[in-house]
């Protein structure tokens, strides 16, 4: 079973932009998908880096988490500008 967390940071962004359903929706089915690499891409997941991961709620927003063995922690959310910065910051 894969559990999830969330940072404080994912959190605020995520209430902020009054995401909280439709990212709620996208990390249930990030759960149910996640190790079956033929769900991820309808599940619209891609990798980003060895432990990075990232999957869309829409064409216009991300949300990035990191897996490691039975935990996916969702750590920020944004549209492709601010995730790219986010990576820079990150590497």
């Amino acid at each position: 079973m894969i559990s999830v967390e969330l940072s404080k940071r994912f959190k605020k962004i995520v209430r902020d932009a009054r995401r909280e359903s439709e990212v709620s929706a996208s990390i249930r089915l990030v759960i149910k998908g996640f190790g079956k690499p033929h769900l991820h891409t309808g599940l619209s997941i891609r990798k980003l880096d060895q432990r990075l991961f990232e999957c869309r709620t829409d064409l216009n927003w991300r949300l990035v988490f990191e897996a490691e063995k039975g935990v996916l922690t969702f750590d920020f959310a944004g549209d492709h500008d601010e995730v790219q910065n986010y990576l820079r910051g990150k590497r």
